[in-house]
Order: C-alpha cells, then structure tokens, then sequence
C-alpha cells in the first residue's frame, strides 16, 4: 500500500483540481478511487454471490440462471381496458404482470363514490368489485403468472379479490405467485394515499403477513417500498435508510404477533427506484442486500438462510422523466435499467418515454418493454455474477451508502422508532426539504437536466398521449349497479358486520375474504373497517 500511496500521491502533484462534485445523496466524489479507499476483509463485506452478507447477490449465479422477472406497469380505464393491454405486453414477451390502480381504488373507494368522479381509470384501473377482478384477468392463467399489484390502504381487500378471481379461474391459494405493496408506512412519509391511522394500518399489514404464511407460500404480502419515498424527493441515502427501518418495523411487528421469523421473513420483499446517477444507486442496491441481512441476524437469529435474504424489485425513475425532448427518457430508462441490473434485482419495470405526459401508449410501453429485453439478450450484462463489483469508486461508496444509512437509522432510533417519526413529521420534513435543495440546484443550473436547463430546443416535439374515454367510467358504473342488484344484500350486511365486530381481535383476511365473495363492494368492506378505525389525518409539517 505504501507504494499506492507514492505513486498516488506523484500522480496528484502539479494537476489543477477541477470543481468538487458530488452524488445526489450530496456526498463528495473524488477524482480516483484506488485500492487505499477500499477497507479489507472481502469475505465479510463482500462474499460470494448467494452467501451471507449477499453484497453481490442472493443466488449463486443470479441471472446466468434466471433473468430477472420483466414487467411493465400497466392499468388504465376499467378492467376491460385493462385486460386487453396485459395480454398485449404478455404477447410482446413481458415474464410477469405489473397492475396500477386509480386513485380511488387507492383510497378504498367505489368507482361509483361521488369522490372518484374526473378520477376514474386516470392514474390506474378501477377496481370495485370481485367481478372487476375477475374479468380484468379473464383468460389470463393466473396460475402461471406472477402478479405484482401496487396497492397499500386497501391492500387486504384487492388480494382477498384476486384470491378468489384465481379461485374461480381453478387456481388454490397456494398455487398463486406474486406481491401486494401493501406498504402502509411509507404512505405517510411521501405517497399519502393513506387510510386508517397507522396502528390498525399496522395491524392490518400483519393480518396479510400471517395469513399468507399459511395459506399462500408462494406469495410476498409486502414490497417495502423506497420507490416511493424517492420519487417525493428523498436522496438515495434517505431512500435507503427509510425503507430499511419500514422493514424492521414489519418484522417487530410481525414477531410480536407470535409469527416466527422463518415462517414469514423469506417472503418479504422490497422495491426501490432506479435514478440517473448511476453508480449511486448500484451502491445503493448492494448495500441493502448487506445491512438487511445483517439486522435480521444480529436481531433475530433465523435459521433459514433465505430469511436474510432481500429480494427486491425496481422501477426506473418517474421523476427523472421530462416532457421535454421525451425521447431523451429513453436513454434516461436505459441507463436507470442497467444501473439496476448491475445491482441485482429480481424484477424490473421500465418507464415509458412519454409517461411524464400520461398513461403509457403502447408504442412507449413496447419500446419500455424492448430495453429490458435488450440489456437481457444484447448487453451480456448477465453474463456474470455482479460485474462492477471489485470498482474502487463502487467498493468505496458502497460502505460509503451503508454509513450514511446507519446514521439515518441511529437517528430514527433516537427518535422512538418509525411510528412516532411519522406522528413528529420528522419523515416529512426530510423529504421535503431534500426536494426542496434538489429543485433549487436545478433552477441554479448546479445540475445539469437535458432539455430542461440546458441543451434546450425552441419547441418541444409532439408526441401521442393515451386519452381514458370517459365511457369506460360510464360502463364501470353501470356494471356495478347491475353488481349491487344481483347479490344478496342480507348475505352482505351479515359479512359486514363480522367485520365491524372483529377488526381488533382476529386476523381480518377471512372476514373479508367472506365478504368479497358475498359480494361486497371495495368501498363497503373500506368503509366498515372506517366505522371501527376511524381515518388519518396527517399534521401539519413547517
């Protein structure tokens, strides 16, 4: 090393520095990195692929085996709408389905709800109903698909649907293969479509959480989600830190309830976002796989390997999209997409050039569909096992991202715990003020965005955008009139009012299991569960 440092320090003589630079996350990057910015101990830090503390990976030969699992976000309009773009992209080569709902649905109301008007389909599908579901996965093989659906409040109620879709389709619950979000916490720190006040939101998260370890083995009932956290403004510290002290938050929860930590953490997943700076969030990556594995076992002691393990999926960044130049968004998408490859995902989503405009055509979603496919079959990115790792600057800011979270956490700790961070604000204020320096640098031109602040063309191109025909909304409510008059309401109320009655004492999936299958609607199994819980009311932030 000494002769590193001679030579290192022969080579900075006499060279002008250039202005200092720095990663989004504000930490300091040096010109080079050498072998003197790289601490020992590789088997500790880093391993090998598949083994303890999984910095390079959780399987052994990652996707020289099995690629990642590629999807695109889909959903728009009603369940009809949707059902014919699932079953364009599966034709294109899509490996596992992707489903966004509306607003509404978001928030646990009807279509109908004198709320969801001007929102209906907009941002998502609309979903009320089992029927909804049923027929919004008509002639899809629910047994052999993956299904990730992005959804928090209600999450417990649009599973109980797809439970019973798949059901109807022949498919047992422990056939099914797929994820809810079902992550309630980082709805109160960024996304906000939020329900019940955090104990019962809690609560309810637990309730899937067990259910699904005994009926569904195949299934995630959680993706905890930085993804989110990111894209309201947080750094990629903060992104990290945050989803990581969610997680153990489910886990306490979880092992409190009485849950045994190998019965359920091998099922819990994750998902992050994908930036533009590219070395950051591949750092990013590797450095979660190694803090989560190492908290589970110092906190926990599992005795399954897999316990430890942290597979995510990862999204490419909405925010990083402008509607200027959109085309620019493609090659945005496919540098977020190889950055989150090099880091190891299990699943992968890229944006659409043109979602900074709107919902997704299907010419920008096939074009979404065809980079994945082109980093999997033209890049040889998957030839081996973690490529970048062994990069000083990657090694370096690496352990650089796991300190920086640490403090985070040491900090989150310091303050009760995740609950009481959300109750204080101190989640919020991060966030907000992370944006807030982030835009600042932008309008300052301290960062560079193409076609944004610089590079910048008279006039931006014209580009399609999908329009939701507002007669999808009319046809989605007619269908659920004719719903409410062909069940039996008394079959109903009765399933209700077991809810109402037991929201406290036992796990809820099997109540609202019954419910959806006497044919209750989304709103009415929500709206129930509001009667007993009351809603959150978020405080004001300064």
């Amino acid at each position: 090393m000494s002769n590193i440092r001679r030579a290192l320090d022969s080579w900075e003589r006499g060279k002008e520095r250039a202005p200092d630079r720095f990663t989004r996350s504000g930490i300091p990057v040096k010109a080079l990195y050498t072998p003197l910015d790289v601490g020992g101990g590789y088997v500790d830090k880093l391993g090998f692929p598949g083994e303890y503390p999984f910095t390079r990976g959780i399987h052994g030969e990652m996707y020289r085996k099995r690629l990642w699992t590629i999807r695109e976000f889909s959903g728009y309009g009603d369940a009809i709408e949707t059902n014919r773009r699932l079953k364009y992209l599966l034709q294109q080569g899509e490996t596992g389905l992707s489903i966004a709902f509306d607003y509404p649905t978001l928030l646990g109301l009807d279509s109908d709800d004198e709320l969801s008007r001007g929102e209906f389909g907009r941002a998502g599908v609309g979903i009320s109903t089992l029927d909804d579901m049923e027929l919004m996965f008509q002639d899809i093989p629910l047994g052999t698909v993956s299904t990730s659906m992005t959804i928090n409040g209600p999450a417990a109620v649009i599973w109980a649907f797809y439970i019973l879709a798949a059901e109807h389709q022949g498919v047992l619950p422990a056939g099914l293969r797929g994820t809810i979000q079902n992550d309630i916490l980082k709805e109160y720190m960024a996304q906000k479509s939020y329900i019940f006040p955090p104990e019962p939101s809690l609560k309810l998260v637990v309730d899937t959480i067990e259910y699904s370890s005994k009926a569904l083995p195949q299934w995630n009932p959680i993706s905890i989600s930085g993804y989110h956290i990111r894209e309201a403004g947080a750094t990629a510290v903060q992104e990290l830190a945050f989803t990581i002290a969610n997680g153990l938050t489910y886990v306490e929860e979880a092992v409190g309830r009485g849950l045994d930590i190998d019965d359920f953490a091998p099922r819990l997943s994750f998902f992050f976002d994908s930036s533009i700076y590219f070395f950051e969030e591949i750092a990013k990556f590797r450095a979660a796989r190694r803090i989560w594995a190492r908290e589970i076992r110092s906190r926990h002691n599992p005795k399954k390997e897999r316990s430890m393990w942290m597979r995510f999926h990862t999204q490419t960044s909405g925010v990083s999209l402008t509607a200027q130049q959109p085309e620019n968004n493609i090659v945005r998408t496919a540098i977020e997409a190889m950055a989150a490859v090099l880091g190891g995902t299990q699943s992968l989503h890229t944006n659409a050039m043109d979602e900074a405009w709107g919902l997704p055509t299907e010419l920008a979603a096939t074009i979404a569909l065809r980079t994945q496919q082109i980093i999997a079959e033209e890049s040889g990115l998957p030839d081996t096992v973690d490529p970048a790792g062994g990069s000083y600057y990657l090694e370096w800011l690496t352990d650089k991202m796991e300190e920086e979270a640490y403090a985070y956490l040491d900090r989150i700790n310091a303050i009760g715990g995740v609950v009481k961070g959300i109750k204080s604000g101190f989640f919020q204020r991060e966030i907000a003020e992370s944006s807030y320096k982030y835009q600042k640098e932008v309008e300052e031109n301290k960062r560079i965005i193409v076609g944004v602040n610089a590079h910048i063309q008279g006039k931006t191109a014209e580009i399609p955008v999908l329009k939701v025909s507002e007669r999808y909304e009319r046809r989605q409510i007619s269908r659920l009139k004719e719903y409410r008059r062909n069940r039996d309401d008394q079959k109903v109320r009765q399933a209700l009012n077991h809810i109402q009655k037991v929201a406290w004492e036992e796990n809820l999936m099997p109540g609202i299991m019954s419910a959806a299958k006497a044919g209750a609607t989304l709103g009415e199994i929500i709206g129930t569960m509001k009667d007993v819980w009351g809603e959150y009311r978020e405080p004001v932030i300064f």
